[in-house]
């Protein structure tokens, strides 16, 4: 049986960020379309994709994941600052919530919300073109896995940041680098040998690289070694954050 305390704070976490959707949900599909839009016309004749694989296909899988792995942790990021600052993180503390239920809810929250947005984008972007699927199950664990790893990834960022300028420098020189530079927009092989290797130290890599597999059933690396990869960084996240939240580092005063 759900305990009623995490079901109302996953629905007032799901409630806060469908509250202003038009923020939320809508500017994010509109900007991956427009880099979908942009980068397709610009770089397919120019990009090395896989064989027999146009690169605006290539592309959508890539954009997908991104959009995913951002929103994700945007939300339990934000959620958790913004309670801190102003002060009501004391009253979900204070409740009978258990460290992991505490966990949970927020990071739940971010993976409906990574989810809903990823969906969003890949919906709009197979209007222009039609994409195959070669493994659902390994689509949905990716995308759900993924989201669930980067809103962990949030909640630790949460956790430390003070201020909403130490969260966005962790977005803008964390998060946004390693998911530009994941191979979103090209295949690694089509790199030197030098940042082949470096783009193989890159989490994000992995996370986009097995999704990518999911619809082609081709990738840079083995699909099993990809989610080996991001399950071990979920669950080494995953201690951390409840570490965090049991010593009540930074959140009790």
């Amino acid at each position: 049986m759900i305990n009623r305390g995490f079901y109302t704070l996953f629905y007032k976490e799901t409630l806060r960020f469908y509250k202003v959707a038009l923020q939320t949900i809508v500017a994010p599909i509109i900007t991956t379309l427009l880099y979908f839009l942009v980068f397709s016309h610009v770089l397919r004749d120019r990009v090395m994709a896989f064989d027999e694989m146009s690169y605006t296909s290539f592309l959508i899988p890539g954009l997908v994941m991104m959009t995913i792995i951002q929103n994700s942790f945007a939300n339990s990021s934000s959620s958790l600052i913004q309670s801190k600052i102003s002060g009501n993180i004391v009253f979900v503390l204070l409740s009978p919530l258990s460290y992991v239920e505490f966990f949970m809810a927020f990071m739940l929250a971010a993976v409906v919300r990574g989810v809903v947005v990823g969906m969003g984008v890949f919906i709009i972007a197979v209007c222009f073109v039609p994409l195959p699927v070669h493994s659902f199950v390994f689509l949905l664990i990716f995308a759900v896995l993924c989201s669930a790893t980067l809103g962990t990834l949030g909640i630790i960022a949460g956790i430390w940041a003070e201020k909403f300028d130490q969260l966005a420098g962790f977005q803008n020189f964390v998060i946004m680098p390693l998911s530009f530079l994941s191979g979103v927009f090209y295949s690694i092989h089509s790199l030197p040998a030098f940042w082949q290797a470096i783009s193989h130290l890159n989490p994000f890599f992995y996370m986009i690289d097995g999704f990518r597999y999911g619809f082609f059933g081709l990738s840079d690396v083995s699909p099993w070694i990809s989610l080996g990869v991001v399950l071990s960084a979920f669950a080494g996240l995953a201690f951390l954050a409840i570490r965090l939240l049991k010593q009540g580092y930074k959140l009790r005063y």
